[in-house]
């Protein structure tokens, strides 16, 4: 296929061209390696459907859709990093339905499905709920990684429940060692690591609504609920003989360097908690699934809440509505073309139907099946908060709480922070 990379103001004579010169246009957030692979992938419809296909990648495509729509050259899809962008160009009436037979499909067909569903149904301009969205390629963060040559030197056992994984930290300790390494630190960024701990934990310590709720500021911050959340975070995080270096060092350590403890001979810690991306900062030739390997982050067998997981994803949306946009809606619901992206690398799906034997490697796959295996999905909630919360308040607010600031204290300056923006 035609492979075409263009960023910034290009993107938007590109994609009015590419209208007429290709039967569908596709604008996305990826470029470089990830932009040849999502190529592959739309080779494949293009030798299925015989269209030819345009897709231009920019790293700034959240601010370019948005012009691009408003000046009427919006590609036929848009391929969207996050919810909060598409639910509110729904709303504007920048994006088209899927229909309710493409809801029906993802409910039966993704594990969770209906949670797909809630993920991509957004308001439209005529007040009306609708299914504007198609998730394809997850990202999972619902992940513990250890070196399992020092759980088979110390004779630990990876835990199934939560009380388990409590129960391990305390071993640990017992046996005179350090369990956890956690680092928060991340530039301007600093605190987002702490976000993702408590948004699990809300997962694992209420029912999906509540989480939904706290998302809407509709359970506000300051929630009894929310504030357990936080406590069970500062369980692990705020013990000194929990964490590698102590409970001063979490907000300090980059987490780019915390996981690096796993490693050493002897070992500074022997859990870490972090997303599926994190195999980019083990040392060099590190093998996941020999030299390190992760589990699941389990949930409370004491609550029956189910096997939730947290994670973050791209939506598919039609923002220029043409026959061949909802040919291509259609084959995001066939198993090949999550085949032809698992074959690859960095692709995690929910569809029930692939043949997980077409993963590229051993340790994807079975992050895919930690996947499969979930009751609930839930987004990252900093993500779909406003900016100022989810990407402000809450992250500096989980450095204070790791400093010795009061949950309370803590959350209840952060919904200060909500109400200032209404």
């Amino acid at each position: 296929m035609k492979k075409t990379l263009m960023t910034g103001a290009a993107t938007v004579a590109l994609c009015a061209a590419g209208a007429q010169a290709q039967d569908l246009t596709i604008a996305g957030p990826w470029i470089g390696a990830d932009q040849e692979m999502v190529e592959e992938v739309l080779a494949v419809f293009e030798e299925q459907s015989g269209l030819d296909v345009a897709y231009v990648g920019s790293d700034s495509f959240e601010q370019q859709i948005v012009i691009d729509a408003e000046a009427g050259s919006a590609p036929n899809i848009a391929v969207f990093p996050q919810p909060g962008l598409a639910a509110e160009m729904a709303g504007r009436g920048f994006l088209t339905p899927l229909g309710e037979d493409v809801a029906d499909w993802v409910r039966e067909n993704y594990a969770a499905g209906q949670s797909w569903v809630d993920l991509g149904t957004y308001t439209g301009p005529d007040g009306e709920d609708a299914l504007y969205g198609f998730f394809y390629k997850v990202d999972l963060k619902s992940l513990v990684w250890y070196v399992p040559e020092n759980f088979e030197d110390a004779g630990y056992e990876v835990p199934e429940t939560m009380e388990e994984l409590k129960a391990l930290t305390e071993q640990i300790v017992a046996d005179g060692e350090v369990p956890w390494c956690i680092g928060l630190g991340s530039g301007a960024a600093t605190g987002w690591p702490a976000t993702d701990w408590v948004e699990d934990l809300m997962l694992r310590t209420q029912p999906p609504e509540v989480y939904d709720g706290w998302v809407t500021n509709e359970v506000k911050f300051d929630d009894p609920r929310v504030v357990e959340a936080i406590e069970e975070f500062g369980w692990f995080a705020r013990n000194d003989a929990f964490v590698s270096g102590g409970a001063g060092s979490v907000a300090s350590t980059d987490f780019r360097d915390s996981p690096k403890g796993l490693f050493t001979s002897p070992p500074q810690c022997y859990l870490h908690r972090m997303a599926s991306f994190i195999p980019s900062f083990f040392p060099e030739g590190t093998e996941v699934g020999e030299d390190a390997d992760f589990f699941y982050f389990p949930s409370y067998e004491s609550k029956d809440l189910g096997s939730p997981v947290l994670g973050a994803g791209t939506l598919w949306a039609i923002t220029n509505d043409t026959p061949a946009a909802h040919e291509f809606i259609k084959f995001l619901e066939t198993p090949v073309a999550h085949e032809a992206w698992m074959s690859q690398k960095g692709f995690l799906t929910p569809h029930k139907g692939v043949d997980t034997s077409k993963f590229g490697d051993p340790a994807t796959a079975a992050m895919n099946d930690i996947l499969l295996n979930a009751t609930t999905f839930r987004f990252d909630a900093s993500d779909l908060m406003p900016g100022g919360v989810g990407a402000g308040s809450f992250w500096t607010g989980m450095v204070d709480y790791t400093g010795g600031k009061s949950a309370e204290d803590v959350a209840a300056s952060i919904q200060d922070s909500w109400d200032a923006l209404k």
